[in-house]
C-alpha cells in the first residue's frame, strides 16, 4: 500500500549537515498533500514541528512569520492540497536537547514530557487502514491538557512510531469507559466527524443510576449551559480550593443565550433492587443514546431527573458513592458501548459494541 507523507519539500533536499551544523535552523517551504488537505493550520504545524512547544507554534503564526501561499494566515486556516506553507527557522534538534530557540529552556520540560509518554496499546475492537476503534479504559483522559500530561492518543502514537496519521473522531469522559474511534486517514477524519456533527451516528451508553427509573420517561430535551467553577485553583487549606476552575455543566434557563440544545433517549434494561443491608438503594441499569453530543450531556440530564450515575464524582450522590466504593463500584457508571456509523470508505454501516467492563459487570452480579 502507498504510503502518502504528511507533508513534502517543495525545494531539493539540502546536503546531509555535518555535526557542527545539526542544531542550525532554516526556513522551509512545505507544500500540503492531499492527506493533509482541510487540516487547520496549528495541527498541520505541530505534525512537522513534533518537539516544538504548542505556544512557540502559535506565537510564529500570530506573528506572521508562517505564511500560506505567501499571505499571512490564523491558527484556524484550513490548508489545502498543493497550498505552500513557509516555516520560520526553528531550532528543532536544540529543542530536543533542552534548548529553546531564544537560547532559554522554555521547552525543554515540554520536550521531555514528550519523550516520558509511554507506549500503550488498547484492546481493538475494529481496524482497518482508515480507522481504529478502540475500547478506552475508565479512568484515562483521551488526550493530554488540562492538567494531564498525556491520554489515549499520545500513548497510541508512542506504540505505533510508523503511523503516518493518527488523531481522535470524537472525545469520550475521562471517567467513562468503551468504544472511541480513531482516524489513520485525513479523509477518514473529515468523513467520520461530518457525521458526528450531522447527528448521523448512534451513540448508545449503558448507565446505572440510582434509584428506579419511570418507564415511560424515555426523551429528555433540555437545554446544557457550560461554566467553570469559582474560586482559586489549588487545593483545599492552601490558599485554594480544589475543583475550582474546572469545568461544569447545568441545566439551562429557557432565556439562556449560551444554553445548548441537548436531547437524551433513555430506555431502561434492568432494574436492581435495593441492599438495605448493604445500604444501597435500588438502582436502574439504562440504555441512553445521545442524539447531541454536549459535554457532560448524559450525566446533567440524568442527574436532573433525580437520577444520578452510580460513582459520578461531579454531579452524583457523593455518600452514596463512598458505600459504593466499599461495595468494589469505584468508578463512574458510565460506558460507551454501542456505535453506529458509515464506514468513511466504503459507505458501507458499521456497528460497534464494546462489552462492560469486568469492574462494571462484576458489580452488576453481586447479590
Amino acid at each position: 500500500m502507498k504510503r502518502i507523507i504528511g507533508a513534502k519539500a517543495k525545494a531539493p533536499a539540502p546536503a546531509a549537515r555535518t555535526p557542527e551544523r545539526a542544531g542550525a535552523a532554516e526556513a522551509r517551504m512545505l507544500q500540503v498533500d492531499e492527506e493533509s488537505s482541510g487540516q487547520r493550520l496549528d495541527n498541520f504545524l505541530l505534525r512537522q514541528l513534533k518537539g516544538v512547544p504548542k505556544t512557540h507554534v502559535y506565537r510564529i503564526i500570530r506573528s506572521g512569520e508562517v505564511r500560506v501561499n505567501k499571505g499571512r494566515a490564523r491558527a484556524d486556516t484550513r490548508v489545502q492540497a498543493g497550498d505552500l506553507v513557509r516555516l520560520p527557522p526553528v531550532r528543532v534538534a536544540a529543542r530536543a536537547a533542552g534548548v529553546g530557540t531564544d537560547g532559554g529552556v522554555g521547552g525543554a520540560a515540554e520536550a521531555q514530557a514528550a519523550a516520558q509518554v509511554p507506549a500503550r496499546q488498547f484492546p481493538i475492537l475494529f481496524e482497518d487502514e482508515y480507522l481504529i476503534a478502540l475500547d478506552k479504559p475508565a479512568g484515562v483522559a483521551v488526550h493530554g491538557g488540562s492538567g494531564v500530561s498525556f491520554g489515549v492518543i499520545e500513548q497510541l502514537r508512542r506504540a505505533r512510531p510508523e503511523a503516518r496519521f493518527l488523531e481522535l473522531v470524537h472525545r469520550l469522559d475521562r471517567e467513562t469507559s468503551g468504544i472511541l474511534l480513531v482516524a489513520k486517514k485525513r479523509s477518514a477524519l473529515t468523513r467520520l466527524q461530518d457525521q458526528f456533527r450531522s447527528r448521523a451516528t448512534g451513540k448508545t451508553y449503558l448507565a446505572l443510576v440510582t434509584g428506579v427509573w419511570p418507564a415511560n420517561q424515555k426523551v429528555i430535551d433540555l437545554p446544557l449551559h457550560k461554566y467553570l467553577l469559582p474560586g482559586t485553583p489549588g487545593q483545599a487549606g492552601q490558599g485554594g480550593n480544589a475543583g475550582a476552575g474546572e469545568r461544569r455543566v447545568r441545566i439551562a434557563r429557557a432565556d439562556d443565550p449560551q444554553g445548548q440544545r441537548a436531547i437524551t433517549l433513555v430506555q431502561v434494561r434492568r432494574v436492581l433492587p435495593a441492599r438495605p443491608q448493604q445500604g444501597l438503594p435500588a438502582m436502574t441499569l439504562l440504555e441512553v443514546t445521545i442524539k447531541t453530543g454536549r459535554t457532560h450531556q448524559i450525566r446533567v440530564h440524568l442527574a436532573s431527573q433525580g437520577h444520578p450515575i452510580a460513582g459520578d464524582d461531579k454531579y452524583g450522590d457523593f455518600e452514596l458513592n463512598k458505600r459504593l466504593a466499599r461495595r468494589g463500584l469505584k468508578r463512574m457508571f458510565l460506558h460507551a458501548w454501542r456505535l453506529d456509523f458509515t464506514h468513511p470508505a466504503t459507505d458501507a454501516p458499521v456497528r460497534l459494541h464494546a462489552e462492560l467492563p469486568p469492574e462494571l459487570a462484576d458489580f452488576l452480579q453481586r447479590d
